[in-house]
């Protein structure tokens, strides 16, 4: 069975605390809670689908108002939790796609959407930090792939009106991807 992972993104970060308290009550899941702005938490919870779904589901309702939103993708790709963790190291490796979402779940789900629909590797996921609550994914492989990817998530992003941008670079300068490490 595949890996899914849920988001809860509030509006206080008290409140983030405490809907923490109760997904982890809910549920026998893994969970990391990150600050983002401007004052903003974010709830990542990941395990079988049923268990994201239920800590997700009193998550919710313990959050009341100060959901902004909530998300849960059920098999999810591989490379989606390391990327979110900033363990990936960016190296010249080829083209160079990066979407930049109006939110952290979109970008999250961007990233999950393009993984799936090309052989890229996804390099960061970057959640709302100096973003004004917005979300960035960077991914790497070749041109025609990065291309194929970047295509793929963009569209149901237009089509939910979450997407502030979207490049694809196919040939970056080494100090452009110093920069990203």
């Amino acid at each position: 069975m595949g890996i899914a992972v849920g988001l809860i993104e509030l509006k206080s970060l008290a409140r983030g605390l405490m809907v923490a308290d109760s997904c982890l009550k809910a549920a026998p899941v893994d969970l990391k809670i990150r600050t983002t702005c401007p004052g903003k938490s974010l709830i990542i919870i990941s395990g079988e689908i049923s268990a994201v779904t239920s800590a997700v589901e009193h998550g919710v309702a313990t959050g009341g108002v100060t959901v902004v939103n909530s998300l849960i993708l059920g098999n999810l790709h591989p490379g989606v939790l390391p990327a979110l963790s900033g363990v990936a190291a960016a190296s010249p490796k080829g083209a160079l796609g990066v979407l930049e979402t109006f939110s952290v779940t979109a970008a999250i789900k961007a990233a999950d959407t393009a993984a799936k629909a090309a052989v890229v590797e996804l390099l960061d996921i970057r959640p709302a930090y100096g973003l004004g609550g917005k979300g960035v994914v960077i991914l790497t492989g070749s041109v025609g792939a990065v291309q194929a990817a970047v295509n793929a998530a963009t569209l149901p992003l237009k089509e939910e009106g979450e997407l502030v941008d979207a490049i694809v670079l196919p040939s970056p300068h080494s100090k452009l991807w110093e920069q990203l490490g």
